[in-house]
């Protein structure tokens, strides 16, 4: 095998073990999913909450993508998404948490 090959070879092993490509891959159970939303409720479920950053709109997660809602949440867990409160809650979660929220959330109309 050629280095070229190698190293191609090599980047789509590590990619496919990174934890966002994880989160990505893991099937979602919404119904487990409902289960871990109830402390989301607290802020994103009520109609005008203003929260403790006043500055800070508190955004409507029901109906967002999968996709938007799995990579925020690992991003959150991981420290380069910034908010104090949603990194605290997104560290519990596993990448199987993360899929299931996700699956649950995106689901909801309203």
């Amino acid at each position: 095998m050629r280095p070229l090959q190698i190293a191609a070879c090599l980047a789509l092993a590590i990619a496919a073990h990174s934890p966002a490509a994880s989160a990505q891959q893991a099937a979602g159970n919404a119904e487990t999913g409902r289960g871990l939303t109830y402390t989301c409720v607290g802020c994103h479920g009520i109609e005008g909450y203003k929260n403790a950053y006043p500055h800070y709109h508190v955004p409507r997660i029901g109906g967002q993508s999968t996709e938007y809602l799995v990579n925020a949440l690992t991003e959150y867990r991981n420290g380069t998404r910034k908010h104090p409160t949603m990194e605290v809650q997104a560290q519990s979660f596993s990448d199987q948490d993360i899929a299931d929220i996700a699956a649950f959330l995106s689901g909801l109309t309203k």
